[in-house]
């Protein structure tokens, strides 16, 4: 985008914004700061809008949020779809995104279900389905930086919109003006019945779904620490567990609600220093286990006291002990467990796959995002084998149970680690005993995520660049480990998969390396799953970037 082009965009916004506070911002934005919030706009993908909160076309603000839910509404139109929900998380007008996105979609035509109050994701996609929604929209940026917030969009079965409809809605929002349109107040709205909040028996229906999906659980002889890194989680996770017997100890003050996460400014449970807190809370109290949700309560990382200090768990892990717990509960109870699927993305553990086949159990690989989980979930319920679905995981801390959401969901997924927690507590045993015990079985496959940030308005071209470069320059070896197959996903003819821009190298023996532009952030990602050279490994690409990129 051109200077003047920007400058013309700026004074654009300055005669329609009314707003003094926001005026006086605007006029305050450094000739930088005018590049990076007005140089390009969020692009609406599979994850929807994803930004720093702020004035500008490249980041979350009622403008951005109100030109995106005009956008929907008239994809919903032209699809004679009629009703949508709406949630939001503890971030940054929140509240107010959620409510502009309310008033549009009810100004557009569309009957329209919001919440109370601050919910999970997960809750989301449950209330889409609860009240047969056609879409709906949840305001979140999930674990990022405080700074950030998002707006992510769901279809009729409550799973994230897949390439297709985020193309088609994209086109739609493309046609909108961020100012045009008139719409009225919230509150009046509601008094006309076109906005109405969520039925209060919703919020049990979810939480008993959740306790029928996990079956009988006795927590009365655990003790668990829970942190809510300041997001929604905070009232809903505590009242579940307790609901099973569990003595819940809260982390403080991250148990309550903060925008601006003073205590873990990056709120992401696969960060150890997000989790200090709770760490702390933990060994001071004695607890078994911690328990931290994200923002949004989707992801769920863990901690567990091992021989007096916490252990915490890779995504990857907690997925293992999972699938091998899950699989062993089902065999117990003498059900046929050949007929019982495994979902998980590319990039999560292979190990996953050597448990399953012990179990006869089959495994479906999917690209990367939760919203290809939920979609063969769909598939099975289509074909009415919805039952066969034990398990969706990937190793960025997200893990599914059930059918009744089609996201990753921490309330279920925090449930059932507790009640395997406490089984093997019964047995003398701890969840690192237990991987050790899968480790010393099927190999100790070391997943490890390197993540290479490219900021600022080139980062997209940078990355861009760089993934061109890897799809010419083939590697015969890494580090002395013969490449068997480079995986192209950008070829769905070979991959059977939609097309991705995601390259992996296959070193046989459940080894390999994926690499692929994360979908959310500036960032390039490198997945490498080695049972040795890691080390060697993460220094041949350090070095490739320090000095060509």
């Amino acid at each position: 985008m051109k200077e003047v082009k920007i400058k013309d965009i700026i004074q654009e916004w300055l005669k329609n914004i009314t707003d003094e506070e926001e005026l006086s911002a605007l006029k305050a934005l450094t000739e930088e700061e005018k590049k990076e919030r007005f140089g390009s706009e969020l692009q609406f993908g599979t994850g929807g809008l994803r930004g720093i909160v702020g004035l500008g076309t490249n980041c979350m603000n009622v403008y951005t949020v109100a030109r995106a839910s005009k956008g929907l509404a008239a994809y919903m139109r032209a699809h004679g779809m009629k009703k949508a929900a709406i949630s939001y998380d503890s971030r940054r007008k929140s509240q107010v995104f959620a409510q502009t996105a309310a008033c549009i979609l009810a100004a557009g035509g569309m009957e329209v279900v919001i919440v109370r109050e601050l919910m999970p994701t997960p809750f989301l996609s449950f209330l889409t389905r609860e009240e047969k929604c056609d879409m709906g929209v949840m305001i979140t940026a999930s674990h990022n930086p405080a700074a950030y917030n998002g707006y992510k969009v769901y279809n009729a079965s409550g799973c994230q919109i897949t390439d297709e409809t985020a193309k088609e809605v994209a086109g739609f929002i493309g046609r909108e003006s961020y100012f045009k349109g008139a719409w009225k107040d919230f509150s009046e709205y509601v008094k006309e019945g076109k906005i109405v909040y969520a039925a209060e028996e919703a919020e049990e229906k979810y939480l008993s779904g959740i306790r029928r999906i996990v079956g009988a659980v006795d927590l009365s002889h655990l003790k668990i620490a829970y942190t809510a890194l300041n997001g929604t989680g905070y009232r809903l996770v505590p009242k579940l567990l307790k609901s099973a017997g569990a003595q819940v100890v809260l982390t403080q003050p991250q148990c309550i609600p903060d925008e601006n996460f003073t205590t873990c400014p990056y709120p992401n449970p696969e960060k150890r220093e997000a989790l200090a807190l709770g760490l702390s809370k933990a060994k001071e109290e004695g607890c078994d286990i911690l328990i931290a949700t994200d923002p949004d309560a989707d992801r769920v990382g863990i901690a567990v006291c091992s021989g007096g200090t916490y252990v915490t768990f890779t995504g990857n892990e907690a997925g293992l002990l999972l699938t091998q717990y899950l699989l062993e509960e089902r065999r117990k109870k003498l059900e046929d467990t050949s007929r019982l699927l495994i979902i998980k993305t590319i990039v999560t553990t292979s190990l996953a796959e050597k448990i399953a086949h012990d179990y006869g159990a089959g495994v479906i690989n999917v690209l990367t995002g939760f919203k290809y989980i939920g979609e063969q979930i769909g598939r099975l319920e289509e074909r009415g084998e919805e039952s066969r679905f034990l398990l969706g995981f990937e190793e960025s801390y997200g893990y599914l149970l059930g059918t009744q959401v089609r996201d990753k969901d921490a309330l279920t997924a925090a449930l059932a680690i507790c009640k395997m927690t406490a089984e093997y507590k019964a047995k003398g045993i701890n969840l690192k005993d237990a991987l050790e015990a899968i480790y010393e079985k099927y190999g100790r496959l070391t997943n490890t995520l390197l993540s290479f940030a490219f900021d600022g308005a080139d980062g997209k071209e940078k990355i861009g660049k760089i993934m061109s470069r890897f799809r010419k320059e083939k590697p015969i070896e890494i580090c002395g480990k013969k490449v068997k197959d480079c995986i192209d996903y950008l070829d769905n003819a070979k991959t059977g998969l939609p097309k991705s821009d995601v390259l992996l190298y296959d070193l046989g023996n459940n080894e390999n390396i994926v690499i692929r532009p994360s979908g959310t952030e500036p960032n390039l990602k490198i997945y490498l799953a080695l049972y040795t050279g890691l080390e060697e490994t993460e220094e041949y690409f350090r070095l490739i970037f320090d000095k060509n990129f």
